[in-house]
């Protein structure tokens, strides 16, 4: 077993709480180490939580959980914990983990869950969520974009933007949804259940200057590729128009995001919907 092995590895460094009076971890973080590589791997597949288990129908709950110790980790070390499903059964799933410091194998777990309803009643394991883990599992895209119009796209870009926008940041909804939405090009990047991870549009600004704006992505998926792959639609779509520049608005705490795209802030910090901003430039 190599952490290469895995598509999806978690990286975390052991801390002084996790170190027994032996001064190595304790045995039972081990078991915490696979439950946030777990918690990654649903990340990785673009699953929200709770939008998703609701649509499936169900959530999963460990029946069996197995520990085997092959050497200890101490504070401070950089451990990689892959994370893979290897066994698909009726109402179960079985998943393995690697915990390795460098190439080195130190713990390997075996989790067995179960899929079951409200009332913790076993269900068959639902067929999107197989066909999610075998393309997962085989290294495909669990993300799609979609590049169109409001009427196409809107109820998608709606639903994200107001738990975003609205529910989370405050801002007013007759400020969120305006009368620009009908007349420009919205991108929305979809999950394997169909349900909008990421989002944003692209307006004609002026002559040859497109802004790019309402850019949304949800809360569990922040700081994966999603976000990066809405923005680069966006400006690949105002270069095929022809726009010289884009331009953006970005949220002062999400500028670092911009600047790694190539977009360079100009001016002073100034606020939108009680929210500080920054605008931001990128010559096409």
């Amino acid at each position: 077993m190599r952490p290469q092995d895995f598509r999806c590895r978690h990286r975390l460094t052991v801390r002084w709480s996790e170190v027994d009076a032996q001064k190595i971890v304790f045995n039972a973080h081990y078991l915490m180490y696979a439950d946030v590589a777990v918690t990654d791997y649903w990340r990785q597949m673009a699953m929200p939580y709770a939008q998703s288990w609701a649509t499936l129908g169900g959530e999963l709950f460990v029946k069996k959980a197995t520990v085997t110790y092959h050497a200890s980790a101490q504070m401070g070390d950089v451990l990689d914990v892959g994370i893979r499903c290897v066994r698909q059964g009726n109402t179960s799933l079985q998943f393995e983990a690697g915990i390795f410091r460098g190439q080195q194998l130190l713990n390997t777990v075996e989790l067995v869950y179960v899929f079951a309803d409200a009332q913790q009643q076993a269900q068959p394991v639902p067929q999107a969520l197989r066909d999610m883990l075998t393309a997962f599992e085989a290294g495909e895209d669990m993300v799609q974009l979609r590049s169109g119009n409001w009427n196409d796209l809107g109820r998608l870009a709606e639903r994200l933007r107001m738990d975003v926008f609205v529910k989370e940041q405050g801002v007013p909804p007759e400020i969120e949804m305006d009368e620009f939405d009908p007349v420009c090009r919205h991108v929305v990047a979809l999950n394997r259940l169909g349900h909008a991870v990421g989002t944003g549009r692209l307006v004609s600004d002026a002559p040859g200057v497109g802004r790019i704006g309402r850019m949304a992505v949800a809360r569990e998926l922040r700081g994966s590729s999603v976000g990066r792959r809405v923005l680069d639609a966006l400006v690949e779509a105002a270069q095929q128009r022809g726009d010289r520049e884009a331009v953006l608005h970005a949220q002062v705490h999400a500028r670092n995001f911009y600047t790694r795209a190539g977009f360079v802030p100009e001016g002073e910090v100034y606020q939108e919907a009680g929210i500080d901003h920054i605008t931001m430039r990128k010559t096409l």
